[in-house]
């Protein structure tokens, strides 16, 4: 702990958010421990972040929660849409709180990814990991989904969350609009770079109108695509400011 603390001086200082206080700069990344599905999961994944929090991690953050029925993973993997779910997940954020540590949901759409015959994204591309091409959205579908990731949000904060990580890397469902490889519509949600950005950009904007300006809003960045026609670095950074 003294190696770490004279290489990273300010790792264990708290850092000021403004309306909320983390205990210190170190973050528990999201991790899928394969509870969130299970049938006593909520009680075990209490159990497994209250340790973290009593190990003194500043923020942790879930593993993924899909925003709907058609971003989950699998069929049967978990989502956080309604207000039962809100209300089962106040073991986890209590248990946490206890020990002074701060909690995030993290928001996860698969998109392509999803692991069924429902799943969505921006256009009609299978992802080489999955058995089903997912259909391409309508417009009216795309506000549907912005819309159901406030409502996500909102219902974290309902449930004790400290606040939400909106998965936008890794090749998921925001990130299948941004990547011009797995983009090819010509409408106001494609083409361009600027509209290719529309879609994260409009769910951060309904997420904070949804939480209110004293709740924490993570989006989480590839900053590296590893494919062809993936984002420069350059238009990472471009997004990370806006």
């Amino acid at each position: 702990m003294e190696v770490m603390s004279a290489m990273y001086p300010n790792l264990l200082k708290p850092l000021d958010l403004g309306f909320t206080q983390l205990k210190n700069r170190v973050l528990m990344g999201s991790m899928h421990t394969g509870l969130e599905e299970h049938k006593e999961g909520l009680h075990k994944l209490a159990a497994f972040y209250e340790e973290r929090a009593k190990g003194g991690v500043g923020l942790i953050v879930t593993g993924g929660f899909a925003p709907n029925l058609r971003g989950r993973l699998a069929p049967f993997a978990a989502e956080f849409s309604k207000p039962k779910h809100a209300k089962a997940h106040k073991v986890v954020t209590e248990a946490v709180h206890k020990h002074g540590g701060k909690i995030a949901l993290q928001i996860l759409h698969a998109g392509r990814y999803g692991y069924h015959p429902f799943s969505q994204s921006a256009s009609k591309i299978k992802s080489p990991i999955t058995p089903f091409a997912p259909s391409e959205m309508s417009s009216r579908q795309i506000w549907k989904t912005i819309d159901a990731y406030a409502n996500s949000a909102a219902l974290a904060r309902e449930a004790g969350y400290d606040g939400v990580e909106i998965m936008g890397s890794e090749g998921y469902f925001i990130n299948q609009f941004i990547c011009q490889r797995t983009n090819v519509r010509y409408d106001e949600w494609g083409g361009s770079y600027d509209n290719r950005i529309r879609l994260p950009l409009e769910i951060v904007k309904a997420v904070r109108a949804a939480v209110g300006e004293d709740f924490i809003i993570i989006f989480r960045l590839s900053m590296l695509d590893l494919v062809e026609q993936g984002s420069t670095f350059e238009e990472w950074c471009s997004l990370a400011k806006r």
